[in-house]
């Protein structure tokens, strides 16, 4: 009778998980860092190969999940991410910058003139710029993590996603509906701008329950309807025009934005 020695057995290689940083404000990435009550039970699980907000260690050439934080603003950031989905098996985008171009996106409208604005002569540190892009401009992206900064819960559930799989819908609807469900009051009543009338949901309507209108870090839901938005804007006394600037913050480059314009 043949014996069976589980020790013997070869034990399965936890998934080997890189954190890159583009140009961001790394506030994404220190988030993670502040679910210290599930932090070890998440390390526990991966192998966590490179994390550049950690380490100056060069990243490894094999790796399962790529974890990118900030917007593309450089030809050097675009190779880096059409080499990270090459080696990577599921890509994840993190925080507003990655996911709508966020606050480098404002600067993307007519950006061939920016540096010059700023630089006599742009420094070699700077690179090649290009202007502002999120990830998923340059390459397909698996999962997404919106919101500025990240929640730090919300990052482990996609994370969890990545690793073993998931039919988790993904939420299109607006903002709206969840303070309707908050039963929180609108701003659009007291004449304050409010952009959860077209921001994506999925982050609970935070900002609102706290008291601040929401300012529109998740970006434009594909069921917002801007024009009807714009009316609501008029009916409430709320300038058009301040409505359009405050989207500039986490939509610039978002095609919706221009095609309603």
């Amino acid at each position: 009778m043949s014996g069976y020695c589980i020790a013997c057995q070869e034990k399965p290689q936890p998934p080997r998980v890189v954190v890159v940083g583009l140009a961001s404000c790394f506030g994404c990435q220190l988030q993670i860092t502040n679910v210290e009550e599930h932090l070890l039970d998440v390390l526990g699980q991966i192998d966590l190969r490179y994390w550049q907000l950690t380490s100056s260690e060069p990243m490894p050439d094999a790796f399962d999940v790529a974890v990118i934080e900030g917007a593309v603003t450089t030809v050097e950031a675009e190779e880096t991410v059409r080499q990270l989905r090459e080696r990577a098996g599921a890509v994840i985008a993190i925080g507003a910058c990655a996911t709508t171009a966020g606050i480098p996106g404002m600067a993307a409208a007519g950006f061939s003139e920016r540096p010059g604005q700023v630089y006599d002569l742009v420094p070699e540190a700077c690179g090649d710029m290009v202007a502002p892009q999120p990830v998923g401009s340059v390459i397909d992206v698996d999962f997404e993590v919106r919101t500025c900064p990240v929640d730090s819960l919300d990052f482990i559930d996609v994370l969890q996603r990545a690793l073993y799989g998931s039919n988790k819908a993904v939420p299109t609807r607006t903002m709206c509906g969840d303070c309707k469900r908050n039963e929180t009051s609108c701003f659009f009543g007291k004449q304050q701008l409010c952009l959860g009338l077209v921001t994506r949901a999925g982050c609970g309507a935070r900002c609102v329950n706290l008291g601040r209108p929401c300012n529109g870090c998740r970006g434009l839901s594909p069921d917002a309807n801007l024009p009807s938005a714009r009316e609501a804007c008029e009916r409430y006394g709320v300038p058009v025009a301040d409505f359009d600037k405050a989207l500039e913050m986490f939509n610039q480059v978002n095609p919706a934005l221009a095609a309603s314009e």
